[in-house]
């Protein structure tokens, strides 16, 4: 299924006398600040975020999943979904794919299949953390830090099979994230168990090719109930820092202890040139994956007033992060809460674009609390939704992606297409 460009021109000529005068109402408030909104809506349409293939069927816990019907059942419906993301807001013009859930039969099609949706192949994510049924090792007790060596070998092996997959696309990086760990005190040699995984880890990247990149990625907890090898983005850090400058720490906004200061570790990671990308999602206690920006949106703008500065610092050695949503619906129509979760990124990344930081650093040199927080919370208190829309309208999306969703009835659609039935590889 695909949405016509003329059904969505439809749609945004209903809405568009509101936009306009919307937009017109910020667009002059900004030009008061000395802000150019033309230059802010470039830079909101260059921010691609990618979609992961195993994002866009229903999710579910460890008691249940409850699907909805018209899920993607193969790689290239998966890619329709996609293009059905992008083609309405004009900012998901990238797909992450994981093997072997999504394994290319025909790579010449897959290719020219992405293509006629405008998309490129962003990370290739292997998978250690569930046997295959054709593997002949387990990954119970772990994968790159098992004490077998021939476990750790066929982990290796299939990192290297990923990076050819990817190469064969057109991706340039590998994510790796482990579910390695110990639910036992005694259970396991910590040492030992982070030195193996280095140790895979640099057989992996070996293996890569010289433009790759490779993103290491952490968790604090689950699947295992006592230790993960890879728990925190210290460790992951420490990991990227011994393979070399072409491994970087990926943070995942879900994969922190409450509390914990996402936005310190951001610029920590920029001011070392280690940070290699983002899984964006939103939780209450950890790892919810929720929709972006629907528990702390504050949150998640502060974390791009870090990224702003770090990316618009001509003396970062960091280099661009990749961008990627990474969230489990289980409640809402998956393409729907995916709509949602970029939107919010657009509006925390524009909320941003708008901070006077000469005026900020003023106020933090001087020792200031109160005006810094004034002038965050004016950036962040600006209601930039017309600003987003108008750069969607400007690449020919959709002023409202959601609406043009919902009224062409996009699932009933689907649904009648692949079936009431239809389950989504991989989850």
């Amino acid at each position: 299924m695909r949405i016509d460009s003329n059904l969505i021109q439809s749609h945004n000529d209903k809405t568009l006398p509101d936009h306009r005068e919307s937009f017109g109402h910020l667009s002059r408030s900004l030009e008061r600040k000395t802000l150019d909104s033309g230059s802010i809506i470039r830079k909101i349409q260059d921010f691609q975020i990618a979609i992961p293939s195993w994002a866009l069927g229903t999710g579910g816990t460890r008691f249940g999943r409850f699907p909805g019907g018209g899920e993607p059942r193969s790689l290239e419906e998966k890619m329709d979904d996609v293009g059905l993301l992008h083609a309405l807001n004009r900012a998901s013009g990238a797909i992450s794919l994981h093997i072997p859930w999504d394994i290319p039969s025909d790579v010449s099609a897959i290719q020219a299949h992405a293509a006629s949706h405008g998309l490129l192949f962003d990370a290739v994510n292997s998978n250690t953390f569930q046997d295959q049924p054709d593997q002949k090792h387990s990954y119970k007790f772990g994968s790159l830090c098992h004490s077998s060596a021939d476990v750790r070998k066929q982990a290796i092996d299939h990192n290297l099979e990923v990076i050819r997959y990817g190469e064969a696309l057109g991706s340039k990086s590998l994510t790796v994230w482990l579910a390695d760990g110990s639910s036992f005190p005694g259970q396991m040699n910590f040492r030992k168990a982070l030195q193996r995984t280095l140790d895979s880890l640099k057989e992996i990247y070996a293996g890569m090719p010289e433009d790759w990149k490779l993103f290491v990625e952490y968790k604090p907890y689950e699947p295992y109930f006592y230790s993960t090898v890879i728990q925190d983005w210290g460790t992951s850090h420490l990991l990227a820092s011994q393979l070399g400058d072409r491994a970087f720490t990926l943070v995942d906004l879900g994969h922190h202890l409450p509390n914990t200061n996402i936005e310190q570790i951001v610029a920590t990671l920029m001011m070392q040139g280690k940070l290699g990308g983002f899984h964006f999602n939103d939780s209450k206690f950890g790892d919810d994956d929720l929709t972006v920006g629907a528990m702390k949106p504050y949150q998640l703008f502060l974390i791009f007033n870090e990224l702003v500065e770090g990316m618009e610092d001509s003396g970062s050695k960091n280099p661009a992060p990749a961008w990627m949503i990474d969230a489990s619906h289980n409640l809402k129509d998956p393409l729907e809460d995916l709509l949602q979760s970029v939107e919010a990124i657009q509006l925390a990344y524009a909320q941003a674009l708008l901070i006077d930081r000469e005026a900020l650093e003023e106020a933090r040199e001087a020792n200031d609390p109160t005006l810094a927080q004034e002038i965050l919370q004016e950036a962040f208190r600006t209601d930039v939704r017309p600003l987003v829309a108008e750069a969607r309208l400007q690449a020919g999306g959709a002023i409202n992606p959601i609406g043009v969703f919902r009224d062409k009835q996009v699932r009933k659609e689907l649904i009648k297409e692949r079936g009431a039935k239809a389950l989504s590889t991989g989850l």
